[in-house]
């Protein structure tokens, strides 16, 4: 049984599986596939060709703690995923969520509030892009990657497996840190390999490498590889590795 709300805007030739509920003026574009038990939150807008797995929610709103930082109440726009995107099972994206064409996001990811992804992108499984945050097309952001809040990844990155940013040098401690939590920046083509750790507030330039494992305490120049913890400059890019030359 599904609850689909006469206020809804359904597409044709859309698959809806079992107990799945629609709230009200939700819009689902044509030839969209959508699963068992999914929930699309109000006013959540689903584009064209989609298809939506098992135990995903749509359009969440975010809860806050009494002691959380984010103290802002405001209402948040509804969810907008694009044309061509494949969500897995069990993903949440929230409220406030714009997602491009083509952009897969894996099963048991969280796409939080205020955020953007380009096209073409992966967020891989069990990966967690927290609020605030803008990724760029053409990214590829592999399994259990933990994207802090206030960071923004251009065009044509690489997140390993298991990638870890922070945005609190103070590690809560401090009512100092109030207005200087910052994110990480990763320009055009930056890469890092698996489980490295990326430090608040810091930059990899474009082309930039940072070895796997490797702990961040410094920003990263334009076509350097580095690694260690802390991290230090290895040696450049190989000329052939270079996004330009791909």
């Amino acid at each position: 049984m599904n609850y689909v709300s006469s206020k809804a805007v359904i597409g044709n030739n859309v698959e809806i599986g079992m107990f799945t509920i629609i709230e009200d003026d939700a819009v689902i574009g044509d030839n969209c596939i959508i699963a068992n038990n999914v929930v699309i939150k109000k006013g959540s807008k689903i584009g064209a060709r989609i298809r939506i797995d098992d135990n995903t929610v749509i359009g969440k709103e975010p809860m806050r703690a009494v002691n959380s930082i984010f103290k802002d109440e405001r209402k948040l726009s509804p969810a907008i995923i694009e044309d061509e995107c494949l969500i897995g099972a069990g993903v949440i994206i929230y409220a406030g969520c714009q997602i491009g064409n083509k952009t897969l996001v894996a099963d048991l990811a969280v796409v939080r509030e205020d955020v953007t992804i380009g096209e073409r992108t992966i967020i891989g499984k069990g990966a967690t892009i927290e609020n605030f945050c803008k990724v760029g097309a053409n990214c590829k952001i592999q399994t259990n990657v933990y994207l802090t809040a206030y960071s923004e990844v251009e065009d044509y990155v690489f997140v390993g497996p298991c990638v870890v940013t922070s945005n609190d040098n103070y590690a809560a401690r401090s009512k100092e840190r109030f207005g200087k939590f910052k994110g990480v920046t990763i320009r055009k083509g930056g890469r890092i390999g698996a489980g490295a750790t990326i430090l608040p507030g810091k930059t990899i330039e474009e082309d930039g490498f940072v070895a796997a494992g490797s702990v961040v305490t410094r920003d990263v120049a334009s076509e350097m590889v580095v690694a260690g913890s802390p991290a230090k400059a290895l040696r450049k890019v190989p000329e052939d590795q270079l996004l330009k030359n791909q």
